[in-house]
């Protein structure tokens, strides 16, 4: 098995999540201790897909992230850069058109997405400002870019205790639930480098998104940003 340094070499990182897509999904309801399913309700209000939407799930993975879009009416495109992850989805969800494709040089033209959206996934992007760039170029004019990830605790104590939870008893667990903890050990750490609230909010103004702002989510732990690509 394989884990990915910090520094995110993709084909490091599309390897690392080849090796645990099998379990992925089980593995995150049990190391969120069942909060992850809440996260994914609120993106889908966030998204708020309807009929005839075209929606741009990235980092989609088994395209578990992209089955309330798609119950909408909207048409979802779950698209992932690990072959691993896209076998298991396409195994369950034959209906949906998986596709390969890495954030920073999305496979899309320009202005094609009503709303483009990416759960967990941003974190594990190499160059965090060209994918936030091409998300927005892919976007129409007037649509949205909704990010869902992981954060920081807004209370201290409360974030002194998240903290010793990812480094000391996520890996633990990782071992006793996964089929590669190792990958678990790399997720913790990435949590923890990744940029707070306002600094990802920067990242997004930075890259041409309007209207940014942020929700948290289970205090601060994950935190859901939003922003519109100004209409033409």
């Amino acid at each position: 098995m394989t884990r990915a340094s910090l520094d995110k070499q993709p084909h490091e990182v599309a390897t690392m999540f080849d090796g645990v897509a099998a379990n992925y999904d089980v593995t995150n309801d049990v190391l969120s201790l069942g909060q992850s399913r809440l996260w994914r309700k609120e993106v889908a209000k966030a998204v708020g897909a309807r009929p005839a939407h075209l929606v741009l799930d990235l980092a989609a993975g088994t395209a578990t992230s992209s089955l309330p879009f798609a119950a909408t009416g909207a048409y979802v495109v779950p698209c992932d850069f690990s072959l691993g992850m896209l076998r298991e989805g396409k195994r369950r969800n034959p209906h949906l058109p998986l596709t390969a494709g890495d954030a920073t040089k999305l496979p899309f033209k320009d202005d094609t997405f009503d709303t483009v959206t990416i759960s967990f996934g941003l974190r594990n992007v190499q160059d965090t400002e060209t994918a936030l760039r091409e998300m927005h170029r892919v976007t129409k004019p007037g649509g949205k870019v909704v990010i869902c990830e992981f954060s920081q605790p807004t209370w201290a104590p409360f974030r002194t205790v998240y903290t010793e939870y990812l480094m000391r008893a996520l890996p633990p667990v990782a071992r006793a639930v996964s089929s590669n903890p190792d990958a678990y050990v790399y997720l913790a750490e990435s949590i923890r480098e990744w940029p707070d609230q306002p600094a990802l909010a920067a990242l997004l103004q930075k890259a041409g998104w309007a209207d940014v702002a942020w929700r948290n989510l289970t205090g601060g732990v994950v935190a859901l940003h939003r922003g519109s690509k100004p209409a033409a």
